[in-house]
């Protein structure tokens, strides 16, 4: 499988900081950069700063970890997305999520009440169409269009990748998606979700590619931070946060090693260490870039 590893950026990195987090990333070779969809934060909206990244670099792949999609209209989606395909090509990486983690931002992707998972299904299924083929109508519960084509589109149409964890959601990944970026789970825990993806998906018809399975990691340095530690107790009752959150390089590996033999070959790191960006990143390259693998 081809082992890629790339940067996650958090909430405290603010919009004038990206140039050169994003100069840093390039120079030194770092495969991808992943922004995520933290409205109530610093952090840079993620289809801004993927424009931004992309105008700036000629070789660094950016993603979205992870966009909301449903409370967008899927066809404007595909166009931003198309857009960016075409301005950079082979270096957009979509994945998109359910809903927001912050429940304080959930009221900002308005959908009907408790019809979420039905209007992301149609999203993904108009979105696709879009990105697919041109002169596309379709008319389903939530969104009705006629002739829809949104110009150039990418030569070989583009991978969406989703996340989540729930069972409803790893089924959903097998119907629709082309790959998982999943976030704290133990690897014993991502096994068992690519497991589920993969028979969902065979029993769909479909065919996951092996090396689009992948996950969002943090790596600490002297402790793993309280607020962190509190995050994953939150989603993860009764796991001990160690078990997803690597404390130091060394744990980091041990972590990869598990993920790994769990059949995942992506992954999104961040850091929440004391060390300046700079100095992560450098770490970053002596360590992580030799994992990496062609095959």
């Amino acid at each position: 499988m081809k082992v890629r590893i790339g940067v996650g950026l958090g909430p405290d990195t603010a919009p004038e900081q990206l140039g050169a987090v994003v100069d840093r990333l390039e120079s030194t070779g770092v495969d991808s950069l992943w922004l995520s969809e933290l409205v109530y934060s610093k952090a840079v909206d993620p289809a801004v700063g993927m424009a931004f990244a992309l105008s700036r670099t000629s070789r660094l792949k950016v993603g979205t970890s992870v966009a909301i999609l449903p409370g967008r209209h899927p066809v404007l989606v595909a166009k931003q997305l198309a857009s960016l395909a075409a301005l950079a090509p082979k270096r957009v990486l979509p994945v998109f999520g359910l809903q927001s983690a912050q429940p304080s931002e959930r009221e900002l992707f308005p959908v009907p009440p408790g019809q979420r998972g039905a209007v992301f299904d149609e999203s993904l299924r108009l979105l696709r169409a879009v990105l697919d083929a041109d002169d596309v109508s379709f008319e389903g519960e939530f969104f009705t269009v006629r002739n829809a084509g949104i110009g150039s589109r990418p030569a070989r149409p583009l991978d969406i990748w989703l996340g989540g964890s729930a069972p409803a959601a790893l089924r959903r990944i097998g119907r629709y998606a082309d790959g998982w970026l999943g976030s704290f789970l133990t690897p014993e825990q991502a096994r068992i979700g690519r497991e589920t993806i993969q028979s969902t998906a065979a029993d769909a018809g479909r065919e996951i590619e092996d090396d689009h399975f992948g996950i969002n990691l943090a790596i600490a340095e002297g402790g793993i931070p309280a607020e962190l530690a509190a995050v994953v107790r939150h989603r993860r009752p009764g796991i001990d946060p160690t078990s997803m959150i690597a404390d130091g390089w060394a744990d980091l590996h041990r972590l990869l090693d598990g993920y790994l033999e769990a059949g995942l070959s992506k992954f999104v790191v961040r850091y929440t260490g004391p060390r300046s960006f700079e100095e992560f990143i450098d770490h970053f390259a002596a360590e992580l870039i030799p994992r990496q693998t062609d095959q």
